[in-house]
């Protein structure tokens, strides 16, 4: 069995905006689904050229993605890897 450290981590949506980064975050940290943002400060500082990355253990990717579709899939700016 893979450490914390070890943990496959895969990519699950990616945002242009970081507010919308930052609300899907906590919408997975609010229901115990560890994750964290990638590139976050890239995309802070320039939101246009750079996406922030939304990661989750592969175990809780079925869980993040059930519970980020409902409302993050109608704008076109945002994307939710693989659907």
């Amino acid at each position: 069995m893979a450490t914390e450290e070890e943990a496959e981590m895969v990519t699950i949506a990616r945002f242009l905006e970081p507010v919308n980064a930052h609300m899907a975050k906590s919408v997975l940290d609010s229901a115990g689904v560890e994750c964290f943002l990638q590139g976050e400060n890239a995309n802070s500082m320039i939101a246009f050229a750079f996406r922030a990355r939304l990661q989750v253990r592969r175990e809780d990717e079925a869980a993040a993605r059930e519970l980020l579709t409902p409302g993050f899939d109608g704008d076109g700016e945002e994307e939710i890897d693989g659907q």
